[in-house]
């Protein structure tokens, strides 16, 4: 797509330097530069797909995605883990925020559908809006298309449900809601998604517009606070802005007006993305932990840390992991704060210990703080953690010392032998930072285990404190086919 071949963190040098050590293993060099280009990539742009209830949202995620992962068949009230899955298409990536999960008529149906719109839109650098051409627009449409308004965010109008040329007339005829065309669409057949999906690239920036602190702009870097329900989120806010006599700023953002508060904490502004409706509470019954998920996606992707919140009073819930693994997915920077820690008995601590070793295994890299929000005990902690965390996020090792490092694990500790070959890695690279990313390239399939060991010892010999480590593992072709190809 642009002249220059993106080669990811590899400077001009590094990188030809790194494709003569690929020929010479006989890899496939067009592959090579494709897994570099795909590990590579910074934060993938988001898009949002909205529109009332049974217009055929989640069926068109499911189209853009290409897998059927988006549940169809939703019972109101049904908590699904997932909102954002990352999609492709035109060799674009790209992740997709689907609001098609939980939708019922609690507050009316108007509000509802306009609550979860406002948290989609938040999160998003662009929007599908979903409308049923055989219906035509409805007040709930006019009342969301008053919402993409304000946001003003890049729409794509989908005209859904046209399953034929009768249907394009129907399609036809949304040109007065006044987002520009309508693009005809069956979600459930495919007609028309392609055109759709090239409007979706036009409209979706190559990056998420932010800048993040550091990288070329240096705003102040941003923090989201993350955790279930009624964990402290507003009250450690409240207590970190006050101790430093602050708000410095108020952004009256899009919709909801969500607030991303300019706090000085050590010497440093900070801005803390607003998460749980910090001002305002929606009051819904079972849809709560849906909407909880849709705003938590929306603060995770807008920040480059996410200060995780655990209520330590409680046992570690679902729900707390289910948060964490969106944090770790979504590639951001990690503390763990345990909050409520005053409150604490000696045997409560002892099993929360237990807790952590067993249920926090999978962020055991993560910097953890012990805090109260209320007393305010320990805050001053809270700042190195997400300075230590951001440093891991930002390491990047050079491709000559990663090898060097690479050779004396496999030498030391080779893959175990499975069905008389015994995979090696042969080289890797470190093709991204924020969060690190590294291919490696190795004779054979590496076992999910071997994978494991490798990235604790990444962890051990270079840091990476705070930080996920993605790694992908490309395996040579038969080398005879390789190298034909290398003539």
């Amino acid at each position: 797509m642009n002249d220059q071949h993106d080669h990811g963190a590899l400077g001009d040098a590094e990188y030809a330097e790194f494709m003569e050590l690929a020929a010479e293993e006989g890899f496939d060099l067009e592959e090579v530069e494709g897994a570099l280009e795909e590990a590579g990539h910074g934060p993938l742009p988001v898009l949002a797909v909205v529109g009332r209830p049974n217009v055929g949202k989640s069926t068109l995620v499911n189209r853009i995605i290409g897998r059927r992962e988006a549940v169809v068949e939703d019972k109101p009230g049904v908590t699904r883990d997932r909102v954002t899955y990352e999609a492709e298409w035109a060799g674009r990536r790209f992740k997709v925020v689907d609001t098609g999960g939980w939708e019922q008529d609690v507050l009316g149906i108007d509000a509802s559908v306009a609550a979860q719109a406002e948290y989609a839109i938040e999160a998003a650098d662009a929007v599908v809006f979903v409308v049923d051409a055989k219906v035509g627009a409805t007040d709930t449409d006019e009342a969301v298309v008053k919402l993409l308004r304000r946001a003003g965010k890049p729409v794509v109008l989908c005209a859904n449900k046209v399953d034929g040329q009768s249907g394009e007339a129907d399609a036809a005829s949304l040109w007065s809601l006044g987002l520009g065309q309508p693009h005809p669409v069956s979600s459930l057949h495919g007609r028309g998604t392609g055109d759709m999906l090239d409007a979706v690239l036009e409209a979706l920036p190559e990056a998420p517009q932010q800048t993040f602190g550091g990288a070329g702009v240096g705003g102040p870097r941003r923090i989201a606070l993350i955790g279930r329900p009624n964990v402290g989120k507003s009250s450690l806010l409240n207590k970190v802005a006050r101790e430093d006599r602050v708000v410095v700023n108020e952004l009256a953002g899009t919709t909801r007006d969500p607030v991303d508060e300019l706090i000085e904490l050590g010497g440093v502004t900070w801005k803390f993305v607003d998460t749980a409706g910090i001002r305002k509470k929606v009051h819904l019954q079972q849809g709560a932990d849906y909407y909880a998920s849709l705003r938590t996606a929306a603060a995770v992707e807008k920040a480059e840390v996410a200060v995780i919140l655990i209520d330590t009073t409680e046992n570690i819930s679902v729900q707390d992991q289910r948060i964490i693994t969106m944090a770790v997915e979504a590639g951001r920077a990690i503390v763990i704060a345990y909050n409520k820690w005053d409150e604490l008995d000696e045997e409560r601590r002892y099993y929360l210990e237990r807790e952590i070793e067993t249920e926090m295994q999978q962020v055991s890299w993560a910097p953890r703080v012990n805090v109260s929000a209320k007393t305010g005990r320990h805050m001053e902690k809270l700042v190195p953690a997400i300075e230590a965390a951001l440093a891991g996020w930002e390491t990047r090792v050079p491709t000559g010392r990663l090898n060097a490092f690479l050779g004396e694990v496999v030498a030391a500790h080779p893959h175990p032998i499975r069905g008389g070959k015994q995979p090696r890695i042969l080289f890797g690279t470190q093709a991204g930072s924020k969060p690190p990313r590294f291919v490696l390239f190795a004779s054979g399939f590496l076992e999910h285990g071997y994978r494991r060991f490798i990235e604790r010892r990444l962890r051990e010999e270079f840091g990476f404190e705070g930080t996920p480590l993605h790694i992908s593992v490309r395996v040579r072709e038969k080398r005879g086919a390789a190298y034909k190809k290398k003539k």
